[in-house]
């Protein structure tokens, strides 16, 4: 991190994270969760987020396909990887090892995991 940018706390960290990581699904999903949090442990950055499916993953989930929805989302996720470590690594201020995303759509839950290269700086 360079001396000209600026030092957050953990708490401004984590909601950053969280309002960054909802952008990125409303931006491109067209729909964003409707709760997320980020948990900050060392070098790892958890995101939850409940809800958000769309009218079209709902239906598809009530008739049996969750599992046909889970693997559109999997490869959303894919093809957006180096938007999501992007956005991760300008406001952690470290370089992402690693990126996880897995979700299920009962309950409507979606975590995405980040490893980073080295802890989080404290603010």
């Amino acid at each position: 991190m360079s001396s000209e940018e600026v030092t957050i706390r953990p708490g401004e960290l984590r909601v950053a994270i969280s309002n960054a990581v909802v952008q990125l699904h409303r931006e491109h999903y067209g729909k964003g969760p409707t709760r997320a949090k980020t948990y900050i442990m060392d070098d790892l950055v958890v995101v939850v987020m409940r809800g958000g499916s769309t009218r079209l993953e709902e239906t598809l989930t009530r008739a049996g396909e969750a599992e046909r929805v889970r693997n559109i989302r999997q490869a959303f996720q894919d093809s957006l990887h180096n938007v999501f470590v992007q956005r991760i690594e300008e406001l952690t201020g470290q370089r992402v090892e690693a990126f996880l995303s897995q979700s299920t759509m009962e309950p409507d839950v979606s975590v995405e995991l980040f490893l980073l290269e080295g802890p989080v700086a404290p603010g």
